[in-house]
């Protein structure tokens, strides 16, 4: 679900530019689009064109629409929903074929080559299902957008599992994200706005689930212009119920993130995590200068280059 919130920043001036025309010289693999949770496949038609026209990339959307998503309340006849450890079959095998018929489209383009899956917002972690069940000898990247990537953490006040246990699941039982030259795990976040607690007395320790102090997870930051706090109350309203958004997803309200998913969330051990300026969550309610998203094209030309073959 997106906020339609107003933008703290925009992108940098050299982030606005348009794409080149040139990179339409490189090769790229095809790509496969996984819709985020409540969106429809018709979101990322602007994002589908940035890619096949400016970049020559041969893209596929897996078709869904936001009436599919009323699916999932299938899982509310099982009792693991209700102890919190809902598993993401059988309740999302219809996203999962939506998903494989998609890759079976992109793979005809890609003429015996490898495709990079695109996932935006739940998306990403259901790629890795996918991949999981379906396997990925085909698949050379998989590339996420602001993914909730971690399962909220145990035995924080007012914190509940809004997956019912599915990242916990992909947690466990995925395979982890390894970034290799055969196959690569590319963790997109967004910094968009930082949430606030409700009161500013209250304290809650929040250890991060991605170790700073690990080998194998590569972190490209991108700077942060220092922002001046504002006294308004609209604006201490809207980081207030941010935070408590952020806080479903990581168990912390102030923190930074793109708006519906912390930054912390969206970053995954062992991947390529990047971590890009003013950058809103979905498509729903962005605008490609005042409030860009992830598919904007001065947002696409930060990451095309890890599509290249």
């Amino acid at each position: 679900m997106a906020l339609a919130l107003p933008p703290l920043r925009p992108l940098s001036s050299s982030a606005s530019a348009a794409p080149s025309s040139s990179s339409t010289s490189f090769n790229y693999r095809p790509a496969v689009i996984l819709p985020g949770l409540g969106n429809n496949s018709s979101d990322y038609n602007k994002l589908e064109v940035t890619l096949k026209q400016h970049y020559g990339v041969p893209t596929v959307v897996a078709k869904v629409s936001r009436l599919d998503w009323l699916r999932n309340a299938a899982g509310l006849a099982d009792p693991n929903y209700w102890s919190g450890t809902l598993r993401p079959r059988p309740v999302l095998d219809w996203y999962l074929k939506r998903v494989d018929e998609a890759v079976r489209e992109a793979k005809e383009l890609a003429q015996g080559g490898t495709l990079s899956l695109i996932g935006h917002s739940a998306g990403g972690w259901l790629a890795r299902v996918y991949m999981e069940e379906f396997g990925l000898s085909h698949i050379s990247l998989l590339l996420t957008l602001g993914t909730p990537h971690l399962p909220p953490p145990k035995g924080v006040s007012g914190v509940i599992d809004q997956t019912r246990g599915l990242l916990d699941y992909v947690d466990k039982y995925c395979s982890k994200a390894v970034y290799t030259p055969h196959l690569k795990y590319v963790c997109i976040a967004g910094r968009y706005i930082q949430g606030a607690r409700i009161f500013r007395n209250s304290s809650v320790d929040v250890v991060s689930a991605i170790p700073n102090n690990n080998a194998h997870s590569i972190s490209e930051v991108a700077t942060v212009n220092d922002v001046s706090p504002s006294t308004s109350n609209a604006t201490a309203f809207r980081a207030r119920f941010v935070g408590q958004g952020y806080k479903q997803v990581c168990g912390q309200a102030d923190v930074w993130g793109d708006g519906v998913v912390p930054e912390v969330s969206a970053h995954l051990e062992g991947a390529f995590n990047i971590s890009l300026d003013g950058v809103y969550h979905s498509p729903v309610g962005s605008d490609d200068v005042l409030r860009p998203w992830y598919g904007s094209p001065a947002v696409v030309e930060k990451w095309i280059h890890h599509l290249l073959n």
